[in-house]
């Protein structure tokens, strides 16, 4: 039996889950209302796939918003897929789950930040001085994204 419960990684889970959940329910009815989508994705993952020039302007983050003029959104166990239009010039993307960063739904005001704890631990690292070669992989926490950057001012 584990020594501790990895709250993180089940909360990781879990919130990858509603968000596969909610594109499953949007791939089969479409967005009701006025739902809409930011959705925020490392361009580095593994796994993601998006055309060279988007790569190439988005080298490590891309911000997409799934609204008005969407097609082909497919959702697997592991990633979804969907087409999009970039100034009328239709791109498919893939985007595994574990890749997102945000997930933002503005009309209703919820949010999602994932985080590692890599990045925490890269500081930590030259105070403490640690060098371990069985280095456990990062954890994920999922946390509630402030939506001011998404508003309209």
């Amino acid at each position: 039996m584990a020594r501790s419960i990895d709250y993180g990684n089940l909360m990781h889970r879990a919130m990858r889950g509603l968000i596969q959940t909610v594109l499953r329910d949007v791939a089969k009815d479409g967005l009701p209302g006025a739902h809409h989508f930011f959705i925020t994705f490392d361009t580095t993952h593994p796994g993601v796939a998006i055309a060279d020039w988007l790569k190439s302007r988005y080298p490590s983050e891309m911000t997409v918003v799934i609204q008005h003029w969407f097609e082909n959104l497919t959702v697997t166990d592991d990633h979804f897929t969907v087409t999009l239009n970039f100034g009328n010039q239709p791109e498919p993307l893939v985007i595994p789950f574990d890749a997102i960063r945000t997930f933002v739904d503005p009309s209703v005001e919820f949010g999602l930040r994932f985080e590692t704890h890599a990045e925490d631990e890269d500081e930590d690292e030259e105070e403490d001085g640690d060098d371990g070669d069985d280095d456990p992989p990062p954890q994920h926490d999922a946390q509630i994204v402030s939506l001011d950057k998404f508003r309209k001012h």
